[in-house]
């Protein structure tokens, strides 16, 4: 038995939880068994629990600035789990990653410029580029049956001289994959060619499955780096999300500064009290209970396509390298998208993210997440098994 549980279904209604107290905008009905948006059901490593802890005992929350053991516990990690090693000062600060893409949209590019995107992908990615006035370039990745690949043809193709930037999802959510060095490698050649800026969605980095490895995209080659920026979080590993603090590592001096310009602008370079003390507590001290999160991870991974093999052979995993948000494939089912949610919302009562809100190639799958106690994704699988029984 590990040190940490995993186990223990702790109560999360009423707690401000958009995952399980939010569900009735979306989904039309709060009684639902929530496995969609991307957060844990796992409270967060007592380390970094403790460190909250006694900052509140100590009563302060003044202007808080980011000192620098929260540099060095950002550099630490992303040297020891990926052998980058980051200058300190490339590190710039985001509520989000989210608001991440929004600020690059606002510093680099123009109303009417393109911005390619991979989907079926991470569905803000639309809203930001959508909503600011820029062209969305889908580049749609290609299903081969077992994993979704990236068309490189359709790429060149797409990367004209109108489109700009290109935002990349690696580990892609919510395909699972992670992309190789040599696939990684080709998409920083086409894209330095053609003068196209890469944000990376690098998020999920730090969940990956032992028969994959990610490779942050700038730490490729010093013409990668030259192109990026990349943003992390330690919000999807430690499940701090509510924290509001991510990092924008930005290699190259000019992109640096024109990013705090926009940050410095906006007013939003503010430390967060608790994000900060979150994050490089989590940083410093996590790794222990990120293994034992892993495989706790792995074995849902493991149960999850077992059940479906074994209960519903009409929905079959599409086996993840990374993320703790599978994508199921559905079509058997022989339902279209509106369909589809309605089954799973109204016969089966779980609440997931229907694969067309990510967008083309989404149609037809579905989204679960599995980062909850094994209990409660047996409940939700047997759901699934009653009503898909229901209607054979």
């Amino acid at each position: 038995m590990g040190r940490y549980d995993f186990d223990t279904v702790i109560e999360r209604t009423n707690t401000c939880s958009s995952k399980w107290d939010l569900m009735t905008p979306l989904f039309g009905q709060n009684d639902l068994l929530p496995m969609w948006v991307a957060d844990m059901d796992f409270k967060a490593p007592p380390e970094v629990n403790e460190a909250l802890r006694e900052r509140v005992e100590h009563g302060i929350y003044g202007y808080t600035k980011r000192m620098t053991p929260y540099y060095e516990a950002i550099v630490s990690w992303v040297g020891r789990r990926f052998g980058w090693e980051i200058d300190p000062d490339w590190i710039c600060h985001s509520p989000g990653v989210v608001p991440a893409l929004s600020m690059a949209i606002l510093t680099y590019t123009q109303p009417g410029d393109g911005v390619l995107i991979q989907p079926p992908v991470y569905y803000p990615f639309f809203d930001v580029i959508g909503g600011r006035g820029r062209r969305i370039v889908e580049n749609p990745l290609r299903f081969t049956g077992e994993r979704f690949e990236i068309d490189f043809g359709d790429l060149e193709r797409k990367l004209d001289s109108s489109v700009t930037m290109m935002f990349l999802c690696s580990p892609h959510n919510p395909v699972g994959r992670v992309w190789t060095r040599e696939e990684l490698a080709r998409l920083v050649d086409i894209c330095a060619e053609r003068n196209v800026l890469i944000v990376a969605d690098e998020i999920h980095s730090d969940i990956v499955f032992p028969w994959a490895k990610h490779t942050p995209l700038a730490s490729l080659s010093e013409k990668a780096a030259s192109i990026s920026l990349t943003t992390i979080a330690p919000s999807k590993t430690f499940n701090i999300a509510g924290l509001s603090t991510s990092a924008v590592i930005v290699p190259d001096k000019r992109l640096r500064e024109r990013y705090r310009n926009t940050t410095s602008f906006l007013h939003i370079d503010g430390g967060n009290t608790f994000g900060t003390l979150g994050c490089e507590a989590a940083y410093r001290k996590g790794e222990p209970w990120l293994g034992e999160l892993m495989e706790y991870i792995q074995g849902n991974l493991e149960y999850l396509d077992s059940f479906l093999k074994t209960n519903i052979p009409e929905i079959r995993l599409i086996r993840p390298e990374g993320t703790y948000i599978p994508f199921l494939d559905c079509r058997a089912l022989k339902m279209n998208a509106k369909e589809l949610q309605a089954f799973f919302v109204n016969e089966a009562k779980v609440a997931m993210d229907g694969g067309d809100w990510f967008g083309t190639g989404g149609e037809g799958f579905m989204r679960m997440n599995i980062a909850t106690p094994r209990a409660l994704l047996r409940e939700g699988l047997e759901r699934i098994e009653r009503a898909v029984k229901a209607i054979r």
